[in-house]
């Protein structure tokens, strides 16, 4: 497309985004991009625009040549794959909202947009307002990206901070979410962690140029937290997230996860409070980098919908230059993790997987323990997820493996072994 190209849009969805985005082009004019047809699944369904310009037949989208750029908002991610794929086939660029649908499909969508040419875009499909894929892409080397640790579901992010702040069990604070809408009727994506999982998919291949797939990160979600671990935090002075990290180890590798963890108060993440999202980048010579902003909602989404097809007046698209011109990274499961788990019963806790306990407290009846372990034991076992066991990683969990040999090697000679 040539700069300031007039964009005409085929729109996949109305609900709160597709609306959202509706009236954020008409107050827009300087965009020159307008939706001409948008395709709904209910026809019945009362909606705030005229009806000549909704249809239940994608097919009016997909082969109308005046169209050239197709937006996607659905929440089908079969539905969403297909629409994106024939659209880009078809010679139209694509702008997506759709997590779930380009985390599980990933490999394919590359190679769709390698025989095209064509741009594919999708910054609100992570974060929603906050340009961070934008920022991965453009700005930060392959070499010098150090770490980046993300709160990137604001859902849970409201039910901790409610857990916190109003010392409100989870069940109560997810019913508080549901009512303010912040947490769908059937919360399982957003509360146990899918939903985080599938935006870390995305943001790795940005980051780093890792492909994996949703299945192959370890994650859990918030879903065991119990109150009597915020008050642990609280004497503790830490707060609880749910977190994504990646972390360059020393070896080159990267190590990455989607998990709750402690945050120290005096840390950006621990501002990052009710449907917030925050990311923190840590790169070779700018130290810290901290981007804040709202996760969730009909506009916050929209805007970063918006500012892809702003990009596209200028035929911008995703070089992904960590994956084709630099060696991507790989991901590793050989590392070691210092968790926080609380417990029911010691029966459930095998000890022996461990390295070391550094602390445990057995005389409540909530007991719990901080100990060492590798990684392995617990994305080849789950009994941490399960008999109401808690786990929190602590505030700086990642061990290297060469820290873990430094460190026996010590404590060896500390005994007068070695």
């Amino acid at each position: 497309m040539e700069a300031h190209k007039q964009l005409t849009i085929g729109l996949f969805g109305f609900g709160v985004v597709g609306e959202g985005l509706y009236k954020v082009l008409q107050q827009t004019p300087s965009l020159k991009a307008g939706i001409k047809k948008v395709c709904i699944r209910n026809a019945d369904k009362k909606r705030d625009a005229p009806a000549d310009l909704f249809t239940t037949d994608r097919q009016v989208l997909l082969n109308d040549p005046e169209i050239n750029v197709i937006v996607e908002v659905i929440d089908d991610a079969n539905a969403a794959f297909e629409i994106v794929s024939t659209a880009l086939l078809n010679g139209k660029a694509v702008v997506s909202a759709s997590k779930k649908m380009i985390a599980e499909h990933l490999p394919e969508l590359l190679q769709i947009q390698e025989q095209t040419g064509q741009s594919f875009l999708y910054e609100s499909s992570a974060c929603a307002s906050i340009p961070v894929i934008r920022n991965l892409e453009e700005y930060y080397d392959n070499d010098l990206l150090h770490s980046i640790k993300a709160i990137v579901n604001g859902s849970t992010n409201f039910i901790l901070t409610k857990m916190f702040e109003d010392k409100l069990d989870f069940q109560s604070a997810l019913l508080l979410a549901q009512q303010l809408g912040f947490a769908e009727s059937n919360p399982k994506l957003d509360v146990e962690g899918y939903d985080a999982l599938n935006k870390w998919v995305i943001l790795l291949n940005h980051a780093y140029g890792i492909i994996t797939k949703p299945e192959e990160l370890l994650f859990s979600g918030i879903q065991n937290i119990q109150l009597s671990d915020a008050l642990v935090a609280k004497e503790k002075n830490l707060d609880i997230k749910l977190i994504a990290q990646a972390k360059k180890l020393k070896n080159g590798q990267v190590a990455a996860f989607v998990l709750p963890q402690f945050v120290k108060q005096d840390e950006p993440l621990s501002f990052v409070k009710n449907e917030y999202n925050g990311v923190v980048i840590e790169s070779g010579f700018a130290d810290k980098q901290f981007f804040y902003g709202k996760g969730a909602g009909s506009f916050p989404t929209a805007s970063a919908v918006l500012s892809d097809i702003a990009a596209l007046r200028y035929n911008y698209k995703y070089e992904y230059k960590k994956l084709y011109h630099h060696k991507p990274h790989t991901l590793t499961n050989d590392f070691y993790l210092k968790v926080y788990i609380s417990f029911d019963d010691w029966k459930y806790i095998p000890r022996e997987e461990f390295e070391w306990i550094e602390e445990w407290h057995a005389e409540a009846e909530r007991k719990y323990l901080v100990g060492v372990l590798h990684v392995s034991k617990l994305s080849e076992s789950a009994w941490w997820k399960e008999n109401n066991t808690s786990l929190i990683l602590t505030n700086d969990p990642v061990i290297d493996n060469l820290d873990i040999i430094k460190l026996k090697k010590k404590s060896l000679e500390l005994a007068g072994v070695a």
